[in-house]
């Protein structure tokens, strides 16, 4: 049968190989995966409500990749591991660990010294995660995600509300989610930030 995905405007195309890392063999189309990646996703929702989490605990490879397994490892066999190919976005795959790594550093040293405010520590966490694309699908949703662990869980702020709406379907909303992240992509962080709390 296969699946059949149609793309809307912002979201990486899964290559044949990955498609073949399809857990629920009943599923052929996009919206029926957006269905079953949600009940994951909720899933991981509930996994992180409740619980406390520390800076250096977060800013690990180890918990950026247990989150995505958490949020998708229900649907997809390749969930919690880095992408192998090369994508219209991201860093080569090759370097996604340094890259990681990097990031994690930079996020510590931001909070340690309040570089930036909460909000915007969040956001350019979430921006450069995306940037850095670390895994086959799903990198939208688990670096907002992320941003929302770290203002939530590690500042005790609201969760960002990201426009209160779903940003996997194409509307307004989302094309003003992706025109706030090109801004980001040239270090303006305020459109982002602002999208976010909005």
């Amino acid at each position: 049968m296969g699946l059949n995905l149609d793309y809307i405007d912002g979201q990486t195309p899964i290559d044949e190989e990955e498609k073949e890392g399809l857990l629920i063999e009943t599923i052929s189309t996009k919206g029926e995966l957006d269905e079953f990646e949600q009940l994951n996703i909720e899933e991981a929702l509930q996994w992180i409500f409740g619980k406390k989490f520390k800076p250096q605990q977060v800013f690990t490879e180890k918990f950026i990749c247990d989150l995505h397994k958490r949020m998708y490892g229900n649907v997809w066999a390749w969930a919690g591991t880095f992408r192998k190919t090369e994508k219209n976005i991201g860093v080569k795959s090759y370097l996604i660990p340094m890259q990681l790594k990097a990031l994690c550093d930079d996020t510590l040293f931001w909070i340690e010294n309040e570089t930036y405010p909460p909000e915007e520590i969040a956001i350019r966490f979430k921006h450069r995660l995306v940037s850095i694309h670390c895994f086959p699908n799903g990198n939208g949703r688990h670096s907002r995600l992320m941003a929302d662990i770290i203002i939530e869980k590690l500042f005790g702020k609201e969760p960002f509300s990201w426009g209160a709406a779903n940003l996997s379907k194409d509307s307004d909303t989302r094309k003003a989610y992706l025109k706030a992240v090109k801004q980001a992509d040239n270090n303006h962080y305020k459109p982002l930030l602002n999208f976010a709390l909005s």
